[in-house]
């Protein structure tokens, strides 16, 4: 079983469920696998069968969901260019999509759709609350979005190409090896950087590379733009320019100075961070209340109904032996 460091603490497991529905929808729909009334199950299927496999890997005492509100968006509001580009939801996708939230809550699991918002915002408050509650959280996702929320004890298993167990659980420590920069400054980076997938262009000429550098010399955006109204960025040049001493490569302060105070720069770091913040919802998780949805473990019998209706028996058994047994931290003593 692979487990976080810290396991004495309780777990939380908030899995990104659009995230997982659409890899599963692309990776699954040649199956064309339906549930026994005759509708498109394999999107929830591989998204519930990956969840399982996740259960068992890393014993949660409580599983939550995030979902998108598909009706509204506070984000496409402010900027109506959000996303755009992306491809037409295929109609099965749609339907299982719009169907997630009533099999999960079914089941006895949690999910939330917070109004105008979407599944990262639920990650981010996952990964708030699990801080303020003294529990670890796990986030699972195939989107970069929620990496700005690992901490000391959220850990962030992010799924790729293999499933579950190829997947990388990312650390302050693992999340520095691969962009060069802290976990604490992951939002920043992302706003320098932008994010193509979200129709978000970055600061004009500094990419990963840049921004990593930046941030490692002079701590944080805010040191950044102080610098640059107080002394005209002297401070950021030296410090810039100093690591690019050291290791040998050209001095690139002044350029990266003047691609910071160019016209706009300043305007879309500061717009990107807006849009890139995640938003407090409601989770409606109750662990003090036993038997409240998402808390585990869950009832045997609706775990059968519910998974069983998928049609597929050795997931309603892998469901019944990782859902229905009492999780790790209740055997230990925490």
């Amino acid at each position: 079983m692979r487990t976080p460091p810290d396991r004495p603490r309780k777990l939380l497991l908030a899995v990104d469920a659009p995230s997982l529905l659409h890899r599963n929808h692309h990776a699954r729909a040649h199956s064309d696998l339906r549930d026994r009334g005759g509708r498109p199950a394999w999107a929830l299927h591989g998204m519930l069968r990956q969840i399982l496999e996740a259960v068992d890997q890393f014993a949660p005492d409580a599983v939550l969901f995030g979902l998108d509100d598909r009706t509204s968006s506070e984000r496409e509001a402010a900027y109506p260019a959000y996303k755009a580009g992306r491809a037409p939801k295929d109609a099965t996708l749609v339907d299982q999509l719009e169907r997630a939230g009533s099999l999960l809550d079914a089941l006895g699991l949690l999910a939330v759709t917070p109004p105008g918002l979407e599944a990262d915002d639920v990650n981010a408050t996952a990964a708030t609350w699990a801080e303020r509650s003294g529990w670890s959280c796990v986030l699972v996702t195939s989107d970069r979005d929620s990496f700005a929320h690992i901490s000391e004890h959220t850990s962030v298993l992010r799924l790729i190409d293999g499933g579950i167990s190829a997947s990388p659980l990312l650390t302050p420590q693992r999340l520095h090896a691969m962009y060069g920069v802290a976990a604490t400054s992951y939002l920043e980076f992302a706003a320098l950087r932008g994010d193509a997938s979200d129709n978000l262009p970055g600061v004009s000429g500094i990419g990963e590379k840049t921004a990593a550098v930046l941030l490692a010399q002079v701590g944080s955006m805010q040191a950044a733009w102080a610098d640059i109204d107080h002394c005209a960025g002297a401070n950021l040049v030296a410090a810039v320019d100093s690591w690019c001493v050291e290791t040998g490569s050209a001095r690139v302060g002044r350029r990266l100075l003047s691609r910071l105070t160019a016209p706009g720069a300043r305007e879309r770091y500061e717009f990107n961070l807006s849009i890139m913040r995640g938003r407090e919802v409601d989770l409606r998780l109750t662990p003090d209340v036993p038997g409240s949805p998402g808390l585990l473990p869950l009832d045997p019998g609706r775990v059968t109904r519910v998974v069983g209706h998928l049609g597929v028996e050795s997931t309603t058994a892998l469901a019944l032996r990782v859902l229905t047994e009492p999780p790790a931290s209740v055997g230990s003593g925490s």
